[in-house]
């Protein structure tokens, strides 16, 4: 039996993923969140064999979480999610450790398809990110600016240009507002910009948030 645990903070969502799940013999979620902090808690509690969640939620956010997931135990079984179709998020999101990555917009039978995978410990790349991915190593690929940005900077940039407060970022990430100043100024010295509705703008051009 995979024991699932499902984190996303829309509920019709994680019913809906459920539904798919449980109707595989083999599969049963043992749990849903609706975001970051209490995926960790239940992380914690449940101890599932692979967790399903989405990148962009309220509070900490899905990288956030998936970091404090990697810290608590290296060998968790991540299976990261996004609505958006962009490689950045996918790349970062492996280089944080997940295990997996799929885009929601994906069909059923592939999510079904990537719990399997991760569930035996190996990795599970959304076919269409795999390609961007490898198309991008080619000489001449294109390279987003965004690219250049610190695992952190990036979570800070998302964020921003979604327009969240220096204070609110702090607060969800757990960490001084000066710090995130110290942050917003060197994404800003990256991506060549001087302020929030050009970061907004970056973003909205590469996929990252909607417009």
């Amino acid at each position: 039996m995979i024991r699932v645990l499902l984190v996303d903070d829309h509920a019709l969502v994680r019913t809906g993923f459920r539904l798919l799940l449980q109707s595989q013999p083999q599969m049963s979620v043992v749990g849903e969140a609706e975001c970051g902090e209490s995926a960790c808690r239940l992380y914690a509690q449940l101890e599932p064999d692979v967790v399903v969640m989405d990148l962009a939620m309220p509070g900490m956010g899905g990288l956030e979480a998936l970091r404090r997931l990697r810290a608590r135990d290296p060998a968790v079984r991540v299976l990261a999610l996004s609505a958006h179709d962009d490689t950045i998020h996918g790349r970062r999101a492996l280089q944080e450790g997940a295990l997996g990555f799929l885009s929601k917009r994906s069909a059923p039978e592939a999510m079904l398809d990537a719990v399997t995978t991760i569930a035996a410990g190996r990795r599970y790349i959304d076919p269409g990110l795999a390609q961007k991915l490898a198309l991008a190593e080619f000489p001449g690929g294109a390279k987003s600016p965004v690219e250049n940005l610190s695992e952190r900077e990036f979570e800070v940039f998302v964020r921003l240009a979604g327009g969240a407060t220096v204070q609110r970022i702090a607060q969800d990430l757990n960490l001084s507002a000066s710090t995130i100043g110290t942050h917003l100024y060197n994404i800003k010295q990256k991506l060549g910009v001087v302020n929030q509705s050009e970061l907004t703008l970056i973003a909205i051009r590469h996929g990252l948030i909607e417009a």
